[in-house]
């Protein structure tokens, strides 16, 4: 399949980028894999830190409030017990970690599936170059507009690490500049629009068909 490129002020080149079928067009895009590929994602990002303290962990005496039987009372170990306030907690969360294995076949279906949704959505669009050749930020800003993605989240695809777009793009909010090597599903699949820098469909492709 082929997309029009663009050029940063947002008009057609009159040149044409071949995009792999096997991409960026999948007869069967998968669901699943993109929901399990977004729920990786989403639970790496989780600090799992949340701690309550149990009774040996709570601060305070152990004796025992009175006796056993005979008060018409119920039965209180210590002031340390669930039942008080201040007491500890019964099966309260402890710290983990919410990560979990995907295979690596998966994630790549993911992406593949994400981005043919994208393309058949119209949300794609092929960038000839980006123009930075200094970090300015109302100059990238000056791009999304372009895009009319100035008020909507975006995602800009670099075939290499650039200093010039990153410090352009850090303090403009709802847009993220991601390497296409470390583009992932979710980055996809949250933003409104995706503009990929020419260079970046070759490095973006041979990762996703190996």
């Amino acid at each position: 399949m082929e997309l029009e490129i663009y050029g940063k002020d947002g008009k057609s080149t009159g040149k044409k980028a071949k995009l792999n079928d096997a991409v960026f067009a999948i007869e069967k895009p998968n669901d699943h894999a993109i929901w399990l590929d977004v729920k990786q994602h989403l639970a790496n990002k989780r600090q799992g830190t949340a701690k309550t303290l149990e009774k040996s962990e709570v601060s305070g005496s152990t004796k025992k409030l009175h006796r056993q039987k005979g008060t018409g009372g119920s039965r209180k170990g210590s002031i340390k017990s669930p039942l008080f306030k201040g007491g500890a907690r019964v099966f309260g969360p402890q710290p983990r970690d919410y990560d979990f294995k995907l295979n690596k076949k998966v994630k790549d279906l993911a992406r593949r599936s994400a981005l043919t949704y994208k393309v058949k959505d119209g949300a794609v669009k092929v960038l000839d170059t980006t123009g930075l050749t200094a970090p300015k930020t109302s100059a990238f800003a000056d791009l999304l507009k372009a895009f009319q993605l100035n008020t909507r989240k975006s995602v800009l695809v670099v075939p290499a690490k650039d200093e010039n777009v990153l410090l352009s793009a850090r303090n403009i909010q709802g847009t993220r500049v991601v390497v296409a090597s470390e583009l992932n599903t979710y980055d996809i699949m949250n933003a409104n629009g995706l503009i990929i820098l020419k260079d970046a469909i070759a490095p973006l492709e041979t990762i996703l068909t190996k």
